[in-house]
């Protein structure tokens, strides 16, 4: 049976969240991680090569970041509805996301978060303005980043607003989009 290493109030809930909204056969194992107030500590018994999380475990096979273990878990159990699958409509704007988050946003909200700015980060990853605009541009096609299907890609873009609402955008459109993201994922895991 695969098993998700999650330490709860960190980037792996989105991914424990999914497996319960997938109604996934797995294992959800808590590890502590370090976190960035100085407390927690890397667990030996996580077998993350960094002592990350989320990290998954499938048998043989490995996946650690939240997009590739999304795309991972939604292509193994497409009963949820929660992504395209290879061949049907959208696929490729929903890997785009997943990818767009883990190379894009994620990135962008750390190096801000962190005071960090230097032409060569706008030059390669833009702004957080921009960000704000590939948002609101897809979200404009309708509630959801791929239209009208709620996706697990909007689970993981919309994760970092309900984390940190300090920099939820004054943009309409995302504020409304995270609150729904953040009641549907509530919804389904109560």
């Amino acid at each position: 049976m695969p098993i998700l290493y999650h330490s709860p109030r960190s980037r792996s809930d989105t991914v424990a969240t999914l497996v319960r909204m997938l109604n996934a056969d797995v294992t959800i194992r808590e590890v502590t991680i370090p976190r960035q107030d100085g407390t927690g500590a890397p667990d030996p018994d996580n077998p993350h090569p960094e002592k990350k999380v989320p990290f998954l475990v499938d048998g043989e096979e490995t996946v650690r970041e939240r997009g590739a273990i999304i795309a991972y878990l939604t292509d193994a159990y497409p009963a949820a509805k929660l992504a395209p699958l290879p061949g049907e409509p959208g696929r490729g704007a929903y890997l785009s996301w997943l990818f767009y988050y883990q190379g894009i946003m994620e990135p962008l909200l750390v190096l801000h978060w962190a005071g960090f700015s230097h032409p060569a980060v706008t030059a390669s990853l833009r702004d957080l303005d921009t960000m704000v605009d590939r948002l609101a541009e897809a979200l404009a096609k309708g509630p959801w980043l791929l239209g009208n299907d709620f996706s697990a890609a909007d689970m993981l873009c919309s994760s970092p607003f309900a984390w940190f609402p300090d920099i939820m955008p004054e943009n309409p459109k995302i504020r409304d989009w995270a609150a729904r993201c953040t009641e549907r994922m509530s919804e389904a895991t109560s």
